[in-house]
Parts: structure tokens; sequence; C-alpha cells
């Protein structure tokens, strides 16, 4: 097979071997295999994906923080930039880690293309004449390009609501990022339409969506929603303690509490001492 690109030869062949492998050796027509080969990645994926969906969650929990940051300076880029690197090194955040599956995903994806655009030739033809290459007694040849018969169209739609779902599942702290993503679908069909997209790709996508879906409502139990984080404010001491009092020894008794009281029951009894002085 000819390779566009020389880097993604490590991951184009053993993409083949285990469509060969899942063909030949577990029986199953050529998009069944696919649908396994997705299923298999995205269980290679989950530690990642488990990884990916905590650092969603601990970004999405302090970004009132982040967002009041950023209005602090709007005015300053680069202090803005500045000050919010420190806030994710104070807190233990790491953006980045949100989207190692997709970066993980987008290599197989582009191998698999390549694998698929050229299967019937060195493949099919030449190894396993005659097989089957529908799927669901709809979709005639999953090497064919999706605008060449109307279930590729059906597929598109399939993908979009899919795609759509799967976004939605996902916990994201900025509104805007998933407006971009709830997008990109729709940018997605201009593309296929102008390109040589075969089925079996497309197969591979509509499954790795209903996976995300199906992992979203499952982590959604799994991981709930952490609670908000304490306020920085709460560090500082209480107001009766900043507050000057008459004298000295006022203001030692407001900051320590007698021993066995509440501080909401401390306060009352103050209230009551200084009842009658203040009627003298």
């Amino acid at each position: 097979m000819l390779i566009p690109l020389a880097i993604l030869e490590p991951i184009e062949r053993p993409l083949t071997a285990i469509l060969e492998w899942l063909h030949s050796t577990g029986g199953l027509p050529w998009a069944w295999a696919i649908i396994v080969l997705t299923v298999l990645v995205r269980i290679v994926l989950v530690p990642l994906t488990v990884k990916q969906i905590r650092s969603m969650q601990h970004l999405q929990q302090h970004a009132p923080e982040l967002k009041a940051l950023q209005q602090k300076y709007k005015g300053d880029r680069q202090k803005m930039n500045e000050e919010v690197m420190k806030f994710y090194r104070e807190n233990s955040i790491n953006p980045a880690a949100s989207c190692l599956p997709i970066l993980v995903q987008i290599p197989i994806f582009i191998s698999l293309y390549y694998v698929l655009r050229d299967f019937e030739k060195d493949v099919l033809n030449v190894k396993y004449p005659g097989s089957d290459v529908g799927w669901l007694n709809v979709v005639p040849n999953i090497t064919d390009n999706i605008t060449s018969h109307w279930s590729g169209w059906l597929l598109v739609v399939i993908y979009v609501v899919s795609q759509l779902a799967s976004i939605i599942s996902m916990p994201m702290p900025d509104p805007r990022q998933k407006w971009i993503m709830l997008a990109l679908p729709f940018v997605f069909i201009l593309f296929i339409v102008n390109a040589t997209f075969p089925v079996g790709l497309l197969l591979y996508w509509v499954t790795t969506n209903l996976w995300t879906v199906g992992q979203g409502l499952v982590t959604r139990r799994m991981f709930p929603k952490p609670p908000p984080p304490p306020k920085r404010t709460s560090r500082t001491a209480p107001k009766e303690a900043v507050e000057p009092a008459g004298d000295g020894k006022g203001a030692a008794k407001a900051v320590q509490p007698s021993r066995g009281t509440a501080p909401g029951q401390q306060r009352v009894r103050r209230r009551k001492k200084k009842g009658p002085r203040s009627r003298r």
C-alpha cells in the first residue's frame, strides 16, 4: 500500500492486521470488524478518558474564580496570562489533559482513512476476493465514497446527531467552547462532500460518538460533579477579630472565644453584657 504519510505507517499496519484478524479468525463481516475495532480503541483509551473527565470537572469547579481573574486583568493581556498560569499551578489544573483522548484519536482516524481508501484494491481483491463489504443490507460497500449511495447520507445524519449528543454529554466549563464544538459536525459535512470519504470511516466515527454518549451516562454516576471549592475570602479572620474594640482587653476577648461555647453563642453573650452598659 502506498503510504502518503510515512509517519502513520506504524499505525496503519496494526489497524489493517486487526481488521483482517477480526474478519478471518473472528468471522466478522468487514463493517462489524470496523465497529469492534472502534470499541477496542476506546477501551484502550479509557484511562486517558477518565483523566480527561476529572480534569474537566476540576476546571469546571474553578471556572467562576478563573472568570473573575480574567475579568480583573482583561485590560492587560500579558498580566492576565501570567495570573491564569499561576492560578493553574496553585490549583493543580492541567487544561491540556482534557484534550488527550482527542489528540490520540486523530492519528488513528487519519490512519484508518488511508487504510479504507485503498482497502478494496490492496486487501480485499488480493486476499479476500468476493467477501461481504456491506452492512445491514443498507450499506452496499463500506469502501465506497459517502456520496455514492443514499445510505452514506443516512450515516451522515446519524453522525451529526451522535456527535451533538456526545458533545452535550461532555462537561465543558466554557460555554463558548461548547458552541464551537457543536458547530464542528456541520462544518464536517461540507468537508466530506468535497472529499473522497469512505463509508467505513464514517461508521467508525458514529460508533465512537455513541461510545462517548454511553460513557458520559456512566461516568456521571461514577464521577459525580464535585462541590465548589471554598472561597478564598474564607481564609481571612472573622469580622469580630479584625474590628477594633473599645480597648485592648476587649479586642483580646473578641478574638479568643471561651471554651465549650460556639462562636454564635459567645456573640450573643457579649451583646447581653453590653446591654446594661449602654443603658448606663
